[in-house]
């Protein structure tokens, strides 16, 4: 098969023939449709994530099931699918709560651990294949249906994980990069008031476009006033930061009103931290927590949202493989609004 190859740390992909994979008794191998091209893997292009080299990397996808192992019961050839990211142990404490995100045997994620979907065919455990709704026109929209499964399902996770509830003020850190547009979508479904909160303020047509009521660039005010400003001294009741940095998560834990919640996505790394005053803490029953990707169920509900109509990813360039190099270039310099993806072709 054809495949886009790393083969070593902030190299350019090859693009080369490799074996076809071959399924093992628990495993099914799929045909690529589509794969969405996020930062999430551009970290591992551009070699801020090592890998096992060669590696192919890529992992939100359209794609239809071509062969299985003869252990396989959950999937049959011919089977439209998406994948779920996290490679889980299934039997923990944790996936038996339907938290897999924090199982306790944890094996890493598709396209680092194991090669991804810049290829023309990807081999995977049987259960990170998540069939794809009948309703859904797979054939007609690959691409936008391939990046559900992180666009859509990371931002639904977080409308549930913070108990987002209508009419609540969602402020959303990094609302112009490809999760934060989709939070703005998410957070409009939910009925709630959303800030989108950049300092590229270029970005903030496409912010509104998509459901921001009010758009703020924190470095064009000397304080946080704005935000309380636009709250009538209330504050925000929901903070949602993509970027965590200490700029950012300060600047989100003091705009927090009664009740608020602060919720970080980004992983900025150890040197970034929010400074949460046990005063402020306790007086306003703040809650700080983290949220990691979905649960396989919340990305099977993503795709029922989908197929209802209730949201749409935004996707606006989508590539052959022969592209994926200029591709990850506009990823890399923030020049996508929404999401990219290439045709696996």
């Amino acid at each position: 098969m054809k495949a886009l190859v790393l083969e070593s740390k902030g190299t350019p992909f090859v693009y080369k023939d490799v074996k076809d994979p071959v399924p093992s008794d628990n495993e099914a191998v799929a045909k690529i449709i589509a794969c969405g091209s996020g930062l999430t893997i551009q970290h591992v292009r551009a070699g801020r994530i090592e890998v096992d080299y060669p590696r192919i990397i890529g992992h939100e996808i359209t794609a239809v099931i071509e062969e299985v192992g003869k252990s396989v019961t959950n999937l049959k050839v011919g089977d439209a699918v998406t994948a779920y990211f996290y490679l889980t142990c299934g039997h923990c404490k944790w996936c038996n709560n339907n938290r897999e995100t924090l199982c306790e045997n944890f094996g890493g994620y598709v396209g680092r651990e194991i090669d991804g979907a810049y290829a023309e065919y990807m081999k995977l455990p049987a259960e990170n294949f998540l069939k794809i709704p009948e309703a859904l026109d797979w054939k007609k929209n690959p691409a936008e249906i391939a990046v559900i499964c992180d666009a859509i399902a990371t931002p639904f996770k977080v409308i549930r994980h913070a108990s987002i509830k209508t009419q609540d003020t969602v402020a959303i850190i990094g609302a112009g990069g490809g999760l934060g547009i989709h939070m703005i979508m998410m957070a409009k479904w939910a009925n709630s008031k959303v800030i989108a909160v950049d300092i590229a303020s270029n970005k903030f047509d496409a912010c509104k476009q998509v459901g921001a009521d009010v758009c703020i660039n924190p470095r064009d005010h000397n304080d946080n006033q704005a935000f309380y400003d636009y709250t009538k001294g209330m504050g925000v009741d929901v903070v949602i930061d993509f970027v965590s940095s200490n700029e950012s998560l300060n600047l989100g834990f003091s705009i927090l009103a009664r009740g608020g919640r602060l919720v970080t996505l980004g992983g900025g790394g150890p040197q970034n931290a929010v400074t949460a005053f046990a005063g402020d803490l306790l007086n306003k029953e703040a809650i700080v927590m983290g949220s990691r990707y979905a649960t396989k169920q919340e990305v099977i509900d993503s795709l029922d949202l989908a197929a209802r109509g209730d949201v749409w990813p935004l996707v606006t360039d989508v590539r052959d493989m022969s592209q994926a190099e200029e591709l990850h270039a506009l990823v890399e310099d923030a020049k996508v609004t929404g999401r990219a993806a290439l045709l696996i072709k």
